[in-house]
């Protein structure tokens, strides 16, 4: 009696299941098209760029000046005095020890900015699919580790035009 008990419940769950998976509704979001397509991304790019741009001219002017300065010492060391060709190489490392330095703080601080504008919009997008989840009345949306996802479970699209208009 027990193990028919057990049976009947198992039929039941087997019988059951496949009804109520045919319910849910799955969604697939690539974070990847999302992140190369949405306008969003762009105008932070763009903000980044604006305020990084005074800062990598002068590096790069910086740059300039000391090959200026190693062009002139390769040019004129031989008629210059030891004393004037001394001090010439010791401004060239300085000044490159000096650009090196920039550079390289130049660079941790664009990349502080870009991981805080990267998380603004990380939080963006998640409410983005979140409210398109809720309005199209999903149970599950999916995005990074899924192997494979299948067109007619792709939202990606929706939440780029969702973006588009918010």
């Amino acid at each position: 009696m027990r193990y028919k008990l057990f049976y009947t419940a198992l039929l039941t769950f087997c019988l059951v299941l496949p009804t109520q998976a045919k319910e849910l509704k799955i969604g697939f979001v690539n974070p990847i098209k999302i992140l190369e397509s949405a306008p969003q991304v762009q105008q932070a790019n763009k903000r980044l760029e604006k305020e990084f741009a005074p800062r990598e001219r002068t590096l790069t002017n910086n740059m300039k000046n000391v090959q200026r300065m190693e062009a002139r010492l390769n040019k004129d060391e031989t008629v210059m005095s030891r004393k004037e060709a001394s001090r010439l190489k010791r401004d060239i490392v300085s000044k490159r020890r000096d650009a090196k330095r920039a550079q390289e703080e130049f660079q941790e601080d664009y990349n502080i900015r870009r991981s805080e504008e990267l998380d603004k919009l990380q939080k963006k997008i998640s409410k983005s699919i979140e409210a398109l989840a809720k309005q199209d009345g999903y149970d599950f949306i999916l995005s990074e580790g899924v192997v494979f996802a299948s067109d007619r479970v792709d939202i990606t699209d929706q939440v780029l035009k969702y973006l588009n208009t918010h």
